[in-house]
């Protein structure tokens, strides 16, 4: 139970990140170009890691049909859930334009987001709580990606909210919450996989890093694409060679 908790105060570390970007992105009025710059940052920092340590660890647990069945499995059920949630007002959860719809404009919408944030969380929170499992301690290279991804997104949510009308109650509770959340997943998933046989820790894991890799395509990339245009790819790539170098360190 112990390691349990320990993976959860990590899984919370690392959620808390989404509370100072949301901070960030509602006391500061920050050009939309340095948010596009930091959201591909993140995304970087996210593709090293679903592939030097999510992907990677899926196949040496469970093979090469493990790790691709489990990754287009993850990838799957993220798209099916983002594109409800896309239709009842959560499509724009990350843009900073001012595209989220109000509630007024759209009744649930906030809802929905609160659900699209959840939805993005979690898969990253539970892979936290595996790394834990077999070494005693947490993955500092999965933790390190997590909260440097989860900054921006707070960022960038937290502004699209707020030019959508939404009080900062409203936002700094849906963080709150979330961070909160991010905890009780890392925490479940190290209590529950714990004594699972490797290849159904290789299957979650492979299924937890297809729904990052489709959250970020979905919805990081775009965003940071339109802010920062062609900066984007430099960026992106900055980010994962920072997040290789936590890897190999």
């Amino acid at each position: 139970m112990r390691e349990a908790l320990v993976a959860g105060l990590w899984g919370l570390l690392a959620g808390s990140a989404l509370l100072a970007g949301a901070a960030l992105g509602t006391y500061l009025t920050l050009p939309r170009r340095l948010i596009g710059l930091v959201m591909a940052f993140g995304s970087g920092v996210l593709i090293a890691a679903v592939a030097y340590e999510l992907v990677a660890e899926a196949h040496d647990g469970g093979g090469m049909l493990a790790a691709a069945l489990g990754t287009a499995v993850g990838a799957l059920l993220y798209s099916a859930g983002n594109a409800v949630l896309a239709r009842r007002g959560a499509r724009h959860r990350k843009r900073t334009g001012g595209r989220q719809p109000s509630e007024t404009e759209q009744p649930g919408s906030g809802g929905a987001i609160a659900l699209g944030s959840v939805l993005d969380g979690i898969p990253e929170s539970v892979v936290i709580g595996a790394s834990t499992i077999g070494s005693g301690s947490v993955s500092a290279a999965t933790v390190g990606a997590v909260f440097l991804s989860n900054l921006p997104e707070g960022m960038a949510s937290s502004t699209g909210m707020r030019d959508a009308g939404r009080s900062r109650r409203y936002v700094f509770g849906l963080w709150s919450a979330i961070a909160v959340l991010c905890g009780v997943a890392a925490l479940v998933g190290r209590a529950l996989l714990g004594g699972a046989p490797p290849l159904a820790l290789a299957l979650v894991t492979a299924v937890a890093a297809g729904a990052i890799l489709a959250m970020i395509a979905d919805t990081m990339l775009p965003e940071a694409h339109e802010q920062s245009h062609l900066l984007t790819g430099m960026a992106t790539v900055t980010g994962f060679l920072t997040a290789f170098a936590l890897t190999e360190a």
